[in-house]
């Protein structure tokens, strides 16, 4: 058990200790929206941030039904039996009405579930872009300070925004089903832009003819479109999370990506990028809470909202009213 009143200082240290407790308690701290919880979880990222950075970042998304748990039960249970320490970061959906998660994913993992270097964490992902929970990334860098070599970001699925996905992590892998056809066409091309990987998966059984036509249709799909990074050309593979085939080729991938673009500097470049742009999503976020948090702005967004839902008053108007009273609870407060 960890001491619910422990300073940031000694949950950093039993977190540095590998102490799993400890990680879910600041895991816990770093989602809740109280300011006293707030207030710990600041301090705990910046004595935290210098043990960060050192694990293999990868995102993975799919449609429903791709297989994404499974592959990800049986990728991790390969990694955690060559050593490694594995974090999967398990995005829920949530009820848009009561805000609540299904937290499936950790069920359909059970062996990673019982695995001792393995941590799962279901988060709601609350309507978040991309399905991805509000404070993923600074799990990610929860999980890196105690230890955890790999960290595994399961999303939703092919949502409303997968850059939000693929601009938190190293690596973003594309898990697609067998049977391309009539999918290829419907897919968006932001998903295959993006994608530093396309994996077909369920290329097993009957499947597998179906999965390798898939794969050549991504490739040729892959081929007419300017690559995001200009050292990596994103392959296009076939496995069976189901049956452990070729899981290993594609874990080597994620490696050789990041061997090419740790060596080109391109990597640390990426990563400084996805600092910057969080911090801007993380000051959009807080903007939104004073909005909320002042009761005398609150009242006059109300009547603003009517004012422009009624076409009484322009949107820019209202934006400059709500502004204005803002900045001066600021000046006088």
């Amino acid at each position: 058990m960890v001491p619910a009143n422990l300073t940031a200082d000694q949950l950093a240290e039993k977190i540095l200790e590998g102490n799993r407790a400890a990680l879910a308690r600041a895991i816990t701290m770093v989602e809740s929206r109280k300011p006293a919880h707030r207030v710990v979880a600041h301090d705990l990222l910046t004595i935290l941030l210098p043990y960060s950075g050192k694990a293999h970042r990868v995102g993975i998304t799919g449609v429903p039904g791709v297989g994404k748990s499974t592959t990800i039960d049986q990728l991790g249970t390969n990694l955690t039996e060559a050593g490694k320490k594995v974090a999967v970061l398990a995005v829920d959906p949530s009820s848009t009405r009561t805000g609540g998660s299904i937290l499936g994913d950790k069920t359909r993992m059970e062996r990673l579930c019982g695995d001792p270097n393995a941590f799962i964490r279901p988060s709601p992902s609350a309507g978040t872009l991309g399905g991805v929970a509000a404070r993923t990334r600074e799990t990610m860098f929860l999980c890196e300070a105690a230890g955890y070599d790999v960290i595994l970001v399961e999303t939703v699925g092919i949502g409303q925004s997968e850059t939000t996905v693929a601009d938190m992590v190293d690596f973003f892998l594309v898990l697609m089903l067998p049977g391309a056809g009539d999918e290829l066409q419907g897919i968006k091309k932001g998903v295959l832009e993006i994608a530093d990987m396309i994996a077909v998966n369920k290329a097993d059984g009957d499947n597998w003819a179906r999965a390798r036509k898939a794969a050549a249709q991504y490739r040729a799909a892959l081929h007419i479109m300017t690559p995001i990074s200009k050292n990596w050309t994103p392959p296009v593979i076939t496995v069976s999370g189901l049956a452990n085939e070729s899981l290993d080729k594609m874990w080597s991938k994620v490696l050789e990506h990041q061997e090419i673009l740790g060596k080109s500097g391109e990597l640390q470049a990426k990563r400084s990028g996805q600092q910057v742009r969080w911090m801007w999503s993380m000051l959009e976020d807080r903007m939104k809470a004073l909005l909320s948090e002042s009761q005398d702005v609150g009242q006059l967004l109300k009547q603003v909202e009517q004012s422009v839902e009624s076409g009484v008053m322009p949107a820019s108007v209202a934006v400059e009213e709500v502004m204005t009273r803002l900045l001066d609870g600021l000046k006088n407060a």
